[in-house]
């Protein structure tokens, strides 16, 4: 429920002209004013604004007169509406700008960092909170793909449902934020959100474009990568400072649609350093490993250009996470968190205390395999796991429990099975939120990039079991990774959430009784 706050039918009117958006209203006053905003019917109360969008049924309006709707708003009008409507043209747009202003524009309040990147985004986030939590005594509000915190104390956390939420519930926790006494928030930006407009009219002040690789390309996600890239850019155009990756893929893209909206001089590139390296871009940032094992990561930061030397970041850092992929992700969080006012020692600190659930999670048997639980569910991030194990270790027999999802991201299967092929010795195929597809379908559609004669492969079709099957039976010095679910909860099958003891835990209780 989201009574906190009012807004005029005179103001929505308003706000709607503004941004072309208004069909009709068909309100006689307008001065009538709303005490609630609302988009599921089960939650309204006296005297809401009621919105009817993405899959809705003339009954959900129903049951939102009963429960006390005074107006609702949608992109076509209802026969069943006893009470007047706002007509539009885009309802997730109107929506986003109508959340805004009845919570009084809470991002005004507070100063917002995002990250977009097809991975990377969760550990960056992460990591950025944990510095400036040290810069701003514990007042940094999160909202990511594993939990949102509005506030100071453990009932201001709860799990997210997506990474980027709907645009009245991001509102509200942005309100509750600043009603809480936070100062900043750093949040996680997926292309769905500019896709579904869930971020519509949100300002950032500073934007991080982490990577790009094929990904949520499917028929309820983006229908081409330039759909997908075009999205994840969206960022930057709406960010005051941007900062991006200068390895990765797409950088002249990425590069003049930052420069379309910021000047050059709150543009920040940050690249990992290697030999008679020349680049179109001056790079602001370059870093390297100065320790990078299994259990290990220690990086060297250095300012290349006049402008990063004024952020005063040059040093080393340790990470709490292994991984060489993360590195990346640290190096992103310095310079953002520098820019917003964090010192080296906070961000040393930060960086150096700080894990992420389901990422590069390490669990030690005495007489068994090294077990990692990680939330890697794409090539991209499959393929950086894998490879940096394969470098760390390459004598090791590397095992990979992996499923793909369903109804989404067809070209994951692909990319799954490519990195196991890259980099695996063993690998058990398993189910991963198949939602209304078979799950056994899938993975022989991830089977098909595996060569059986370089990588075992075999089809477990219960998760608990293919990850017992392969950490019992591994042996010392062999590497299980335990790819795709993390600390999730549930399976997503055939429209529910069915309960699961979450891949961390199965793993922990397992290796309790090795």
């Amino acid at each position: 429920m989201h009574k906190l706050a009012q807004i005029t039918v005179a103001e929505v009117v308003l706000l709607l002209k503004e941004h072309n958006l208004l069909i009709e209203s068909q309100f006689s006053s307008s001065t009538h004013h709303f005490d609630q905003i609302a988009y599921n019917s089960k939650l309204v109360v006296d005297n809401c604004l009621f919105f009817c969008k993405g899959n809705f049924k003339p009954a959900y309006l129903d049951d939102a007169q009963t429960h006390g709707a005074t107006a609702y708003m949608s992109e076509k009008a209802y026969s069943n509406a006893k009470i007047p409507g706002f007509i539009v043209k885009n309802i997730q747009k109107a929506m986003s700008l109508v959340s805004a202003a009845f919570f009084g524009f809470p991002q005004d309040k507070l100063p917002t960092i995002a990250y977009t990147g097809t991975k990377g985004k969760t550990t960056s986030a992460y990591f950025t909170k944990a510095i400036l939590d040290q810069t701003y005594d514990r007042k940094v509000a999160l909202s990511s793909t594993i939990n949102t915190v509005v506030g100071p104390t453990s009932k201001d956390v709860v799990k997210s449902n997506l990474t980027t939420p709907e645009s009245l519930d991001l509102f509200t926790n942005m309100h509750k934020a600043v009603e809480n006494g936070m100062s900043h928030l750093v949040m996680e930006v997926s292309s769905q959100a500019y896709k579904k407009n869930r971020v519509y009219g949100l300002h950032y002040d500073v934007g991080v474009f982490l990577n790009i690789s094929p990904d949520h390309i499917g028929r309820n996600e983006h229908p081409t990568f330039a759909d997908y890239l075009h999205c994840k850019e969206q960022l930057l155009v709406n960010s005051d400072a941007c900062v991006f990756n200068a390895d990765g893929t797409h950088l002249t893209d990425i590069y003049y649609t930052a420069k379309a909206t910021t000047q050059p001089e709150n543009i920040y590139i940050y690249g990992r350093q290697r030999e008679g390296q020349e680049t179109e871009y001056p790079i602001d940032f370059l870093y390297h490993s100065i320790e990078d094992s299994l259990t290990e990561n220690e990086i060297q930061i250095t300012a290349n250009t006049e402008k990063a030397k004024k952020l005063h970041i040059d040093g080393a850092y340790h990470i709490a996470i292994p991984g060489d992929y993360n590195e990346g992700n640290a190096v992103a969080a310095a310079i953002t968190s520098a820019l917003m006012g964090a010192k080296p020692s906070e961000i040393e600190y930060g960086l150096s205390n700080t894990t992420v659930p389901g990422r590069m999670e390490i669990y030690q048997t005495k007489d068994h395999g090294t077990i990692y639980v990680d939330y890697a569910h794409n090539y991209g991030s499959l393929h950086s796991v894998l490879d940096f194990l394969k470098s760390q270790a390459p004598k090791s027999k590397v095992t990979v429990i992996t499923g793909s999802t369903g109804d989404k991201g067809i070209d994951r299967r692909e990319g799954l099975g490519k990195a196991i092929n890259e980099s695996a010795d063993q690998a058990y195929l398993t189910t991963d939120d198949p939602a209304t597809e078979d799950p056994k379908k899938i993975a022989e559609e991830i089977a098909q990039h595996i060569d059986p004669t370089q990588v075992a492969t075999s089809y477990i079709a219960d998760r608990k079991q293919a990850i017992t099957k392969a950490v019992t039976e591994s042996k010392k010095g062999d590497l299980v990774v335990v790819a795709g679910k993390g600390h999730d909860e549930y399976q997503k099958i055939n429209g529910k959430n069915v309960p699961y003891e979450g891949d961390a835990a199965i793993v922990k209780n397992l290796v309790k009784g090795l």
